[in-house]
């Protein structure tokens, strides 16, 4: 069993005054200086009073390292001075006198009844709680990114064709079909557009609105435009051909829709 260490005696102090805190009650001023030791206590006397003090060293703490503006020798337990000797401070409880018209409460009846439950741990509910709470929300986090990486491969992979209408009939049309070859396979359509002559190529809209699609031609020259796809009344394509250097023309549909 190890033995606690003896707090230093006070020597190394000389005849510098020092403070004790807490203050040593009964006493004034709290201004001391030191005076001898034994093993087992350590002798001050009050710097004013002259008045000599033995307090024992168990109830000594640690010197403060500066001095500014005093020097303070800390103690372990509250102190008081009584009968020529220093003893721990004890609190007295005060006890409040009951007003004249307070009389004693009458506790209220016991409830005859079941036994609450107690010792419920609330922290550990609520941190269980709490943990549930983070993981619910990591999951639905990793899920939500699984969603979106996978709308977003899935718009890259798969061109974004709308609704296809229920009339396919524009997949009997070629990449070297004209105006007449498109009227004698499809019909006369119901509205007929061509766009500004404006740049090198010239596009052509033919409307079929029974049948939900428009079909779109393309050429240099209005005499030599082609039949490069059809789009949906939304103008999105829902036929393209492929160009002999490769690729298609789905990008030249998105790009004239809406004239």
């Amino acid at each position: 069993m190890s033995i606690p260490a003896i707090p230093p005696p006070l020597e190394h102090l000389g005849k510098r005054h020092f403070s004790f805190f807490p203050p040593i009650r009964n006493t004034q001023p709290n201004e001391w200086m030191y005076r001898k030791a034994t093993w087992s206590e350590i002798l001050v006397s009050n710097c004013r009073t002259g008045e000599e003090i033995w307090i024992p060293r168990r109830f000594l703490g640690e010197v403060s390292s500066v001095d500014d503006p005093v020097l303070i020798v800390g103690l372990l337990k509250e102190l008081e001075y009584k009968a020529g000797a220093v003893w721990p401070h004890q609190r007295q409880v005060i006890t409040m006198p009951i007003a004249v018209d307070d009389g004693p409460r009458t506790s209220a009846p016991p409830v005859r009844g079941p036994a609450p439950v107690i010792g419920i741990s609330l922290a550990a509910s609520t941190d269980a709680r709490a943990g549930r709470v983070v993981i619910g929300s990591v999951v639905l986090g990793v899920v939500a990114c699984l969603v979106v990486v996978g709308v977003m491969r899935e718009s890259q992979i798969r061109p974004r064709i709308h609704a296809v209408p229920r009339d396919q009939s524009f997949l009997d049309l070629t990449r070297d079909d004209d105006y007449f070859a498109v009227v004698r396979k499809l019909g006369p359509p119901a509205e007929d557009h061509w766009r500004a002559e404006t740049g090198e190529l010239q596009f052509r809209a033919l409307r079929y609105p029974a049948r939900q699609f428009t079909v779109i031609l393309m050429g240099q020259s209005r005499a030599e435009t082609r039949y490069i796809g059809a789009v949906d009344p939304a103008g999105q394509p829902v036929a393209v051909v492929q160009f002999a250097h490769g690729g298609n023309s789905a990008a030249m549909l998105r790009a004239v829709r809406g004239f």
